[in-house]
């Protein structure tokens, strides 16, 4: 089968390889569509990252470079490995991809299971990605879907997540204003699944293009250039002078948290849901005077049943945000090429691994 292979940074090869073994309690998944992502474009820029190096194998997954790329897909399940009962050949299905110890506890009772020693993820660590034509998931990562749920948009459903969890540590309720920075794909679908809750959406972005995608598609109630207006008084205009309530950073730039320090009112919650590879200049001062709760987020964890109930209930329209559509033999002339020189012209692209989807 066709698989796009991870080497090492500038070095991703289209490769025939076996296709996987499905083995007892592991469901078999023809890959129809994957999403390629930002921690995709770091390791090929700047990895190996998450991916294990060259003769350094992962201690979970036992896997080294190469490795087959790809952590955001959907497929139809081809077969069904022994001691898989609820599962069944032609369900339609996404992953949440993991690469788990075996003895951490993933049920509802811990909603830490991403924070275990050694975690990755499948498409990066090892086990096989969503770059390739199929692959064998451990059931407890498999989540089925409706089949009335697109398999283009259901590849969307993992950074769709990844916005569940980001809201989900945020304390967001109904009522209250949230102030984004940067509408790329993860600030979109933060926004929309604040929008779902019934939360205010206001947007800072400075690409004109992702600027009417999140007025366009509707999970943006406000959305201002910090080239052409001052954020933080347009914030403070529309919640009569408090300031949002919550705030959630998705760039890794500094003047962006900066603002947002300055944006959120006293006592509101700020959440950093982006990658930072720098340690910023940071105003303690202003987080102790102004009491402000600075908060992580990472993945997900247990998020995926509310992200798939919120596409499958109408409450989040992911087709807005599909903006290109290729076949694996283009994944870096027209994918990772789109996205890292002319990031502005694209929100989120998807491959089909075997063509058959275009």
């Amino acid at each position: 089968m066709k698989a796009a292979r991870y080497y090492d940074n500038h070095d991703i090869r289209i490769e025939d390889i076996a296709e996987p073994e499905v083995r007892p309690g592991t469901v078999g998944i023809d890959v129809a569509w994957c999403g390629i992502c930002g921690t995709d474009l770091h390791e090929y820029l700047d990895g190996p990252i998450f991916v294990p190096e060259a003769g350094k194998p992962h201690p979970i997954s036992g896997e080294s470079a190469p490795v087959t790329l790809g952590h955001e897909f959907s497929g139809v399940v081809y077969a069904v490995g022994e001691g898989v009962d609820d599962v069944r050949v032609g369900d339609h299905v996404v992953v949440e991809p993991y690469i788990i110890r075996e003895d951490v506890d993933t049920s509802e009772r811990n909603r830490a299971y991403h924070l275990s020693p050694d975690m990755n993820f499948i498409g990066l660590g090892g086990r096989g990605g969503g770059l390739g034509e199929k692959i064998a998931v451990e059931r407890r990562w498999v989540h089925p879907i409706s089949e009335s749920l697109p398999l283009d948009q259901a590849a969307l459903i993992e950074p769709l997540s990844v916005g569940a969890h980001a809201v989900e540590r945020s304390g967001a309720e109904a009522g209250d204003v949230a102030l984004i920075g940067g509408a790329g794909p993860i600030g979109l679908l933060t926004a929309a699944v604040l929008k779902a809750k019934g939360v205010t959406v206001i947007m800072s972005e400075l690409s004109p293009i992702r600027r009417e995608k999140a007025l366009s598609s509707g999970v943006a109630d406000h959305v201002f250039s910090p080239r052409e207006v001052d954020v933080v008084e347009e914030v403070r205009k529309l919640t009569d002078g408090r300031g949002s309530d919550v705030a959630f950073e998705c760039t890794s730039v500094d003047v962006v948290l900066n603002t947002l320090m300055d944006a959120i009112r006293p006592q509101g919650v700020l959440t950093v849901v982006s990658i930072w590879g720098h340690q910023p200049p940071f105003d303690m001062h202003k987080l102790v005077m102004k009491e402000i709760d600075l908060r992580g987020t990472i993945g997900y964890a247990n998020n995926h049943p509310e992200a798939i109930r919120l596409v499958e209930e109408g409450k989040v329209d992911l087709e807005p945000f599909i903006t290109g559509r290729i076949g694996l033999e283009h994944l870096v002339d027209e994918g990772f090429d789109t996205l890292i020189n002319n990031n502005e012209t694209a929100v989120k692209i998807i491959v089909s691994p075997s063509g058959a989807g275009l």
